[in-house]
């Protein structure tokens, strides 16, 4: 008896060591990974929002200059980046969830001048129908890109919908729910930014870098 309990003991001290080595290396190699992988993303992210703001109209950090906010009109709760030069507001970029998608939400993100006139939109994320409603994806079509330039007068309240609902946008051949999705919601950001983008730009900035949208986030332009 007095031997198995030796070898139990032994058997325990053995795994209790393995486990230690163990948790040794995983921490090390996060420690060691930590800071390229925090790198990296922060890069990602600053090219994702210059696909709706070029770099060269802000000379503040935008990945940290952030609020957030929460509203039904632009999906929920949401991070808004906000881009200055000079110290003086240039424009808003917004995280924006269309849940209303064909196959399930869309993910946005809109870049909103202080002159009220889109500088760019992007679908970042959405589960919708390959050949169908993924032209909203610019490296399928680009349809996103007529958003450019838009403001809420520019179409009137009526143009801001898909053609055949009487509005200026394009709808896709046998998708048309998606890209009314798109439309809709760009027209509830521009709305809401009319309504908030001053308060905005007077926020507090949260403490912290914002996650960066999903790895599968598709910007890239055609080739």
């Amino acid at each position: 008896m007095k031997g198995s309990a030796l070898q139990i003991l032994r058997a325990g001290a053995l795994l209790a060591a393995f486990a230690a080595v163990g948790a040794g290396l995983l921490a090390g190699t996060y420690w060691l990974t930590r800071e390229p992988i925090d790198a990296s993303a922060r890069a990602r992210l600053l090219r994702e929002l210059n696909a709706v703001l070029p770099a060269s109209e802000y000379d503040n950090a935008l990945t940290t200059d952030t609020v957030l906010v929460s509203d039904d009109r632009i999906g929920g709760t949401q991070t808004v980046y906000r881009a200055r030069r000079d110290g003086k507001p240039v424009a808003l970029i917004l995280t924006v969830t269309a849940a209303d998608g064909y196959s399930g939400p869309i993910e946005l993100l809109a870049g909103v001048r202080v002159d009220g006139s889109l500088s760019g939109v992007r679908v970042t994320r959405h589960r919708e129908t390959p050949g169908l409603g993924d032209k909203i994806d610019l490296r399928k079509s680009d349809w996103v890109l007529d958003f450019t330039g838009r403001t809420l007068d520019n179409p009137d309240d009526t143009g801001w919908a898909v053609r055949k609902d009487g509005g200026i946008f394009d709808q896709f051949a046998g998708a048309t729910i998606t890209p009314r999705a798109v439309v809709e919601a760009v027209q509830r950001t521009l709305q809401f930014v009319a309504d908030q983008g001053d308060a905005l730009f007077g926020a507090a900035a949260v403490d912290e870098t914002p996650a960066p949208p999903p790895a599968e986030t598709l910007l890239e332009a055609p080739q």
